[in-house]
Formats: structure tokens, sequence, C-alpha cells
């Protein structure tokens, strides 16, 4: 019986490995406890699985797109980019409520003098190996 199931659903999704991927991804979600769309006739689930493929009771987009779903392990959420940040400036430069507050600009002693604020790393027994 599963012969003729699968030679019907070649009509439905052309490549055969294709098939057997979708079916078997079918088969584990009626393992899992999901309703079964056509009458059992003592069929397992791989036989159940392509045999609703056969009847369209799903369409094999459906089935690849919950496939692709359930192999995701993270799925990146677009979230909005934050407002930029000012720059820090020293405390000569102090924005007053009606001066524009620059974004991205910074002169070179403005670097210069925050860079000197900076210590140099202390040197660790792997740095002199």
């Amino acid at each position: 019986m599963a012969r003729v199931t699968v030679e019907d659903c070649i009509d439905k999704v052309e490549n055969r490995f294709e098939l057997v991927l979708l079916a078997s991804h079918r088969a584990r979600m009626i393992a899992s406890g999901s309703s079964i769309l056509v009458s059992r006739d003592n069929d397992k689930n791989p036989v159940v699985a392509l045999r609703e493929i056969a009847d369209e009771k799903l369409t094999p987009e459906d089935l690849k797109e919950d496939l692709i779903h359930s192999l995701q392990k993270h799925v990146e959420v677009d979230e909005p980019e934050s407002d930029p940040v000012p720059l820090l400036t020293s405390q000569s430069h102090v924005a007053t409520p009606d001066s524009e507050v620059q974004f991205d600009r910074m002169s070179e002693d403005d670097l210069l003098r925050g860079l000197d604020g900076l210590v140099p790393p202390t040197e660790s027994a792997d740095d002199e190996d």
C-alpha cells in the first residue's frame, strides 16, 4: 500500500528526497500527538503521512515551512535600533540646553585629552614568554 501512496505523492512533491523529508517530518508530528487528517486504516504513521500528502490534506509548502521552523535553533528577531548616544565631551565643552548636541564629532584635541587619562595595561607573566 505504501508504494501506491508514494506514486500518488509524486505529482504533489516531484522530488522523492523532498517527499521523504516531508513525510518523515509529518510522521514525527503524528507520533508527537498531532491530529490525523485521514482515516488511519491500521496504517503506521509514515503511511498515514504519505496518504495525507496524496489526498492534499496538507500542502507541501506548509510542511516545508514547518520542517524548517522545527530545525531552527535560534530565530533572529528584528529589533529597532536604539537612538544614537552623544559622545562624551570634556567639561569645557558641556552642551547647554540651547546649544546643538553634535553626534559623531570629536576634535583631535578632545581625543588626545581622553587618551591621556587611560592607563596602559600591566604586563602579565604570559606576555613575557
